[in-house]
């Protein structure tokens, strides 16, 4: 079971931090230029009152001084190029919100780039 994204009532869903330590992570050192996936965690399950069935927020963290491409459901890329170009991929992101199954895809041209997700169940 996933620990819930719990967001203070005072501070009207603002914060987010101080969160508690989460039970659903998953970590990889990532080989430069080589992708990486995880899945999200599949349902709430028992015990997740007030959670919305299978929605959740992944936070993620990063080795400082990396850059790590991150896309979900589709095959995260590494820009090439000097010109902006449409991409499926984004650098670092710090949260996302992802139903159950979905698929986290990361990348990275620097070697041994460490990243790491924890899955929150997100509450109502």
């Amino acid at each position: 079971m996933s620990t819930q994204y719990n967001i203070s009532t005072y501070s009207k869903g603002v914060n987010g931090f101080g969160l508690p330590f989460c039970n659903t992570i998953s970590t990889v050192t990532l080989a430069a230029a080589t992708e990486a996936t995880v899945a999200t965690p599949g349902a709430g399950g028992m015990g997740t009152l007030g959670a919305i069935k299978d929605k959740y927020i992944a936070v993620f963290s990063y080795k400082p001084g990396t850059s790590v491409w991150v896309a979900v459901n589709e095959t995260a890329a590494v820009p090439a190029g000097a010109a902006f170009a449409a991409s499926t991929s984004e650098l670092n992101p710090s949260a996302k919100y992802l139903a159950a199954g979905d698929v986290v895809h990361v990348i990275s041209a620097d070697a041994s780039a460490h990243v790491s997700v924890a899955f929150y169940t997100f509450p109502e």
